[in-house]
């Protein structure tokens, strides 16, 4: 049977009053660190966007999550729903399904969305698969380590700035 040892640390005083004061943290310091960190990813993904006329560059923006938790705040680069318009195509090849709910046949355009064609790759007309340029990805996985460093700068930044109780 293992002996019980009374083991003292140095500083656990202090460590649990600031996870008490850590919970109390304003939602506005988790909001504006999670912006400062995904800023990172916005600006690498417009960098790295694929350019023809420029749409998709212009198409891309960092998104807010709706959330009710507090100290949560999680945001999205992603592209932006007004383009969809322009993103948005039919081609000449069409589709036929089987409709359960209305028992039919029903044959329509095939449809296709060029972000995300770009994004993952696509099936050329002559049947040779393009490779995507993964910008959106790659704005991610690229920059992790410095989207983690300036979530953490701006975070504590925020709450040294905070008044003392």
């Amino acid at each position: 049977m293992a002996r019980r040892r009374n083991v003292e640390i140095e500083g656990l005083d202090n460590l649990m009053r600031t996870l008490r004061t850590i919970e109390n943290i304003p939602q506005r310091v988790a909001t504006k660190a999670a912006k400062k960190g995904m800023n990172i990813a916005y600006k690498a993904a417009r960098r790295n966007a694929p350019v023809d006329e420029g749409n998709i560059k212009k198409g891309i923006i960092l998104k807010p999550e709706r959330t009710r938790k507090k100290g949560k705040k999680v945001y999205f680069v992603t592209l932006d729903r007004s383009m969809n318009h322009i993103f948005q195509g039919t081609s000449n090849q069409t589709v036929t399904r089987w409709n359960r709910r209305t028992k039919r046949r029903e044959t329509r355009n095939k449809t296709s969305y060029y972000p995300a064609s770009q994004e993952y790759g696509f099936m050329a007309r002559d049947g040779r698969y393009i490779p995507g340029y993964q910008y959106l990805r790659k704005s991610i996985d690229g920059y992790k380590r410095e989207i983690e460093k300036e979530i953490v700068r701006v975070a504590t930044d925020e709450i040294d700035k905070l008044p003392r109780n």
